[in-house]
């Protein structure tokens, strides 16, 4: 599945959020409530077709999984013991996080610092799971983004407990997945792109041991009751897309998905 190098360009502008508390310098959502929550493995393409998925319907986007990211990066950056779970709750507690909403710019700050690409680094996938493993950081993190849900109205949301915890009754809930060779296909290719250097059995020890990890906390191998399963194994990015658009239509309606209140 190749993303689409020239996605049509999202209704819906956004400005950066203070997922700490209170919104800052954001501008109106669009008409009409809508909540498309995506779940899926790594690999799976969730985050490049929510996107998509998000300037089709006017939305903004939620990485809620960049927020974990932050969140180790943080710990590290400020020499928390990750053995810790007390250390690690109040260091994340206390993280200053802002993150753009706009699928066509990301943009991710601690305490003001720019981490967009640091928190992609294999320094902070390696050590990511450690901190998302702790259950009190993940209740304060699933706190923030449920209140950027309600915040913004109309939002595509993705991760790995969205459809689950975080947002149980969106309007549309989506599990995106696909074959185990397919999504260490996907990761290798992004990583080489990234030159990130992780050569094929570190890149399938890392996505296998951070799956393992999250599953112990969330579920998303398979679909829970009311939420459709996708399968982009055979599927192009478009076609993937497509296809999640017309779950979205299924379950929300046409109302919902035209930007109107059913």
């Amino acid at each position: 599945m190749t993303e689409n190098p020239n996605p049509t360009p999202s209704p819906a502008v956004d400005g950066v959020v203070d997922v700490t508390g209170t919104p800052t310098d954001v501008a109106p959502v669009a008409s009409g409530r809508l909540v498309v929550a995506v779940d899926g493995p790594s690999g799976s393409g969730k985050s490049s077709v929510s996107k998509q998925v998000a300037r089709s319907l006017g939305a903004v986007y939620l990485d809620t999984g960049a927020m974990y990211r932050a969140a180790a990066w943080h710990c590290v950056n400020e020499g928390v013991d990750l053995d810790d779970a007390d250390a690690v709750t109040e260091a994340v507690r206390g993280m200053e996080l802002t993150q753009s909403t706009d699928p066509d710019s990301e943009h991710i700050a601690v305490g003001g610092h720019d981490v967009t690409e640091a928190i992609r680094t294999p320094e902070v996938t390696a050590v990511v799971s450690r901190v998302a493993g702790v259950i009190p950081v993940r209740e304060i993190l699933q706190g923030r983004q449920r209140a950027e849900i309600e915040r913004a109205g109309r939002i595509v949301a993705e991760g790995r407990d969205v459809t689950t915890v975080v947002a149980p009754d969106a309007e549309a809930r989506v599990l995106l997945t696909a074959s185990e060779q397919v999504r260490m296909a996907r990761r290798s290719g992004q990583l080489a792109a990234a030159a990130s250097g992780v050569d094929a059995e570190t890149l399938k020890a890392q996505v296998a041991g951070r799956d393992r990890t999250d599953s112990a906390h969330s579920s998303f191998e398979r679909p829970a009751d009311g939420v459709t399963l996708v399968d982009s194994s055979e599927l192009d990015f478009d076609q993937t897309v497509a296809a999640v658009l017309a779950a979205v239509q299924l379950q929300a309606g046409a109302p919902a998905v035209e930007g109107h209140r059913p």
